[in-house]
């Protein structure tokens, strides 16, 4: 996919920087062309030696390449690429891009460039969550600049958090879904919701449910992998992102699922609704603990807002909605009546009357329903194996 591909990489000044020389290899054995630009901090993170040794291709740094006033050209390197790839991204060159500052090479290549351009940010966590670096991210990708989300785990700064560049494997990843033209997926802006909701009854108790998300991160996961852009609304879990295609939006209550889904339907080509999602919350919530002080405790419950049918009513032509149902009673008609009263397009079902189906496992047993009226069972399968056969579905559909 990637074989003469021409793959413009611009490294800025971050740590993260010597993990440049390990995706230079990687595009390298896939037969890629290569060429990297550097910021004059980069230097200090890795020589332009090591990567012009591994691009086989001299490294650009400066607009000038003699004293006599030969130039390195920033427009022909903008016009030459197929892709330019700005990683790592720091906090300074994100709001210089942001800005429109014009100070180096890489920022005169970028503002010239005809190409896709991606940026995986790499920072410390608080640089990486200040609002101005936030809204600097969001102009970016309003401009058009596809954005490779930051993982999770420890930082140079010896915190741990959201900030850490995306593996070389994963930009690796993310590019080969670029130049995949059979890819049914790619580009498309794909929504999920996983795992639990819990409804707040006291600062310190809630209401809640098994859900693991290991149902909701499958699918988040398998779209990425076809090249999806994912924006996955996660209630509390203890599952990790493993691919920079996919943006978590953490939440805790169906209520604040709901305003997250709300914020991203309407961009949204496909929507899954695979999280267990409370149907009540208490009706009040108690500002401090409750005390143990009578034997009895009556909590009044108020219905939650549905999601699914939420997202069924204002759906438009070329928008699908899938939904699931876990059921233990007349299974397959509730199915059916929730495919029809939620007006989806697809409802995957499972029963919890099955061995090694339902919350909390690494196994799904699923019959899926959809608007045509087709049924379809499927045998018991692991999750990730149950998102490959619903991707499937949602092609034919």
């Amino acid at each position: 996919m990637l074989k003469d591909k021409k793959i413009l990489i611009a490294v800025t000044g971050s740590i993260a920087a010597y993990k440049i020389a390990s995706l230079v290899r990687l595009l390298i054995k896939a037969k890629a062309e290569v060429q990297v630009i550097m910021t004059e901090s980069a230097k200090e993170f890795i020589t332009p030696l090591t990567l012009s040794t591994l691009s086989k291709k001299p490294v650009y740094f400066s607009f000038y390449k003699t004293e006599n006033g030969e130039w390195n050209n920033h427009v022909e390197l903008g016009l030459w690429a197929d892709y330019m790839l700005i990683a790592p991204a720091s906090a300074n060159t994100i709001a210089k891009m942001s800005a429109g500052i014009c100070d180096s090479l890489l920022m005169a290549t970028y503002l010239s460039a005809k190409c896709p351009v991606a940026f995986a940010p790499a920072m410390d966590l608080d640089m990486y969550q200040h609002p101005s670096t936030q809204e600097n991210i969001e102009k970016l990708i309003a401009f058009g600049n596809e954005f490779i989300a930051p993982g999770t785990g420890e930082l140079a700064s010896g915190l741990s958090g959201e900030g850490r560049m995306a593996e070389p494997e994963e930009l690796l990843a993310f590019l080969e879904n670029k130049f995949n033209p059979s890819n049914f997926y790619s580009q498309k802006n794909v929504l999920v919701t996983a795992g639990p909701t819990h409804e707040a009854i006291d600062p310190v108790r809630f209401i809640g449910n098994a859900s693991s998300g290991k149902m909701g991160y499958a699918l988040a996961e398998a779209f990425a992998e076809k090249g999806a852009n994912v924006t996955l609304v996660s209630g509390p879990t203890n599952l990790k992102i493993n691919h920079p295609n996919i943006k978590k939006i953490a939440i805790t209550s169906a209520a604040e699922m709901f305003e997250a889904v709300k914020a991203n339907f309407a961009n949204s080509a496909i929507t899954v609704m695979a999280a267990a999602v409370a149907d009540y919350s208490p009706t009040h919530q108690a500002t401090e603990k409750i005390k143990k002080t009578t034997d009895n405790l009556q909590i009044a419950l108020s219905k939650t807002i549905d999601i699914l049918q939420y997202v069924g009513e204002q759906k438009k032509a070329g928008q699908l909605t899938i939904g699931f149902a876990l059921e233990t009673t007349n299974e397959l008609v509730n199915a059916q009546n929730k495919l029809k009263s939620k007006n989806a397009d697809l409802i995957i079902l499972n029963s919890l009357n099955d061995e090694g189906a339902g919350f909390n496992v690494d196994s799904n047993k699923i019959t899926m329903i959809d608007k045509n009226g087709q049924i379809e069972a499927f045998e018991l399968k692991s999750k990730n194996k149950v998102a490959q056969d619903i991707l499937q579905k949602i092609t034919q559909l």
